[in-house]
């Protein structure tokens, strides 16, 4: 039902917005001379029945479910719900709907077959209520808007209000989200400090989150000091960023300055295809493929590799960033105007003295921001990780050794029925709480870079 609810609403909004065209073009026609061209009123029309009548269809889906529970639960027969707590509760409307949606184990009682029944016959009435109220609304509103048409309506600052209206709502919304995640993740933190103390959590140097099963269990009291944890992301982000800026920033230089036209268009396709492939891919090629050559080719020189090593999966992470590199470094440097070009070469430069004197500094913030998409995307990498670097947080810097990262840490703490009551959990937001700030540090240091060397032509 909800399809033809918004296919009925799609429906009204483009016949208001053929029918207030095809008036303004009659009456442009007929030698009347308008504000605004004929698309504009059409338009209006359009946007003026399709973002009210979806915000109401948005809302009416939010609460519908609510409504329709509360009201099946009202109507249950009394006794049925005597002795049950919140959780039972639950358990009961659970059942109901799962009966309603024809998964029926055993033999239900006959009230809750009945308010199965019951469900479906309320959300179907209110399927149909909300498609007539939506049909009729919409053509109010299209009749409206057609009464508009005429000499002095100024539709094209109709449409442009209500086009900057939903930006601004646009950019509300993702504001307060990113308030809303980091107020999550601060409300989070705070109640982690509470339990664990700071300063084992900043200084401590080891990783064990555990929580005692038994009261008696001393052992497992755990440890929080999340330095190994960081400790392993920056030596997997600092492996992969060896591999990958060279290469993405060599290879851009070479596609967009030196490369015949025919390889070029062959070349940057194929290397873009690389950040296409699933990370998954990814894990499974460090894990059957670059790690075991990693330990052979260590094991023929006497050096010892760890099954789980940080170089295996910060090689192939690597191979997975060069092309956001690639691809940003070559969009920066064809940005750069063609006259900065022509000019240093007139000047006698060679064109690799072009490349390094004069492209490369005006490039400097696409190419700032190419290899800092590349970092987020090291830090907040997870399946590669856990695949072909291991869970054990170890206290290292040797990029041979078994290391692990914060994303995965925090997947590995959430995964299962843990309450949200203990530090164990707690400790994946304290953790998600400092790799935001890492990830703004490197933000404004990146923009510091930008703006400290960057090249301005007019």
């Amino acid at each position: 039902m909800t399809t033809f609810v918004f296919a009925a609403l799609l429906g009204v909004s483009i016949l208001g917005y053929l029918l207030n065209r095809r008036a303004a073009a009659g009456l442009r026609a007929d030698g009347t001379s308008l504000h605004s061209l004929p698309g504009y009123h059409g338009l209006f029309s359009f946007l003026s029945t399709l973002v009210p009548v979806f915000v109401l269809i948005v809302l009416w889906l939010i609460l519908q479910g609510p409504v329709i529970d509360h009201v099946v639960m009202s109507g249950l027969p009394a006794g049925s719900l005597d002795g049950l707590d919140t959780g039972g509760r639950q358990l009961v409307l659970a059942e109901i709907k799962s009966i309603s949606r024809g998964q029926i184990f055993g033999e239900p009682e006959q009230w809750k077959m009945d308010a199965a029944q019951r469900y479906l016959e309320l959300h179907q009435m209110s399927g149909w209520v909300l498609l007539s109220i939506v049909v009729i609304l919409s053509l109010v509103i299209v009749a409206f808007a057609r009464s508009r048409v005429g000499v002095e309506f100024r539709a094209r600052h109709s449409v442009e209000r209500i086009v900057s209206g939903l930006m601004i709502f646009c950019s509300t919304v993702a504001i307060f989200t990113t308030v809303g995640i980091i107020a999550a993740l601060l409300f989070e933190s705070i109640r982690f400090f509470e339990m664990v103390p700071i300063t084992e959590f900043f200084f401590g140097l080891n990783w064990e989150p555990q929580i005692p099963l038994r009261e008696d269990q001393i052992a497992a009291e755990g440890a929080f000091g999340w330095l190994p944890v960081i400790l392993g992301t920056i030596v997997i982000t600092v492996v992969a960023l060896f591999l990958a800026v060279p290469v993405g920033l060599l290879s851009a230089i070479y596609l967009n300055e030196f490369a015949p036209d025919r390889l070029r268009a062959v070349a940057k396709p194929v290397l873009e295809i690389l950040a296409g492939v699933p990370t998954v891919v990814y894990g499974f090629f460090a894990i059957l493929v670059v790690a075991p050559a990693m330990r052979s080719f260590g094991a023929s020189l006497g050096i010892p590799v760890s099954p789980n090593t940080a170089l295996a999966a910060g090689s192939v992470m690597g191979i997975m960033l060069i092309p956001f590199i690639s691809s940003f470094t070559d969009d920066a440097l064809s940005a750069v105007p063609k006259s900065l070009r022509d000019g240093a070469l007139a000047l006698g430069a060679t064109r690799a003295e072009t490349v390094l004197n004069v492209l490369f500094p005006a490039a400097i913030p696409g190419i700032v921001g190419g290899i800092l998409l590349a970092v987020s995307r090291a830090i907040g990498e997870t399946m590669i990780v856990v695949m072909a670097a291991g869970l054990i947080a170890s206290l290292t810097i040797n990029p041979l050794d078994s290391v692990t990262t914060v994303t995965v840490q925090i997947v590995t703490l959430l995964i299962g029925d843990t309450s949200f009551d203990n530090p164990k959990t707690l400790a994946a937001f304290a953790l998600g709480m400092m790799l935001f700030v890492v990830t703004l540090i490197i933000n404004v240091f990146a923009l510091r870079i930008v703006r400290k060397y960057r090249e301005a032509y007019d």
